[in-house]
């Protein structure tokens, strides 16, 4: 792996015991078998915020939409009918 920096992490010694004990089952090295289990779960948060982030934006806009659906229905309403009529005409 690139870019990797050294950090503290606290794990109880049952934990400790537990992922050196996967890790090395796995032939891997406690380091890089974290980074395996925690990358699914951190691409996952990542998602989740960007899938909150549209949520929060599509209902912040619900408001205007919804005014603006309002304003140009009759308009747009008169236009197909003009369109069909002159469709109907063709025939």
């Amino acid at each position: 792996m690139t870019n990797l920096k050294k950090v503290s992490v606290s794990f109880t010694n049952d934990m400790l015991q537990e992922l050196r004990g996967i890790a090395q089952e796995r032939n891997q090295d406690c380091s890089d078998f974290i980074n395996e289990i925690l990358s699914p779960h951190l691409r996952r948060s990542k998602k989740q915020k960007f899938s909150q982030k549209l949520k929060q934006g599509y209902l912040e806009m619900s408001d205007l939409n919804l005014e603006l659906a309002r304003k140009y229905f009759a308009s747009e309403n008169k236009s197909f009918f003009n369109y069909e009529e002159r469709l109907a005409e063709c025939d």
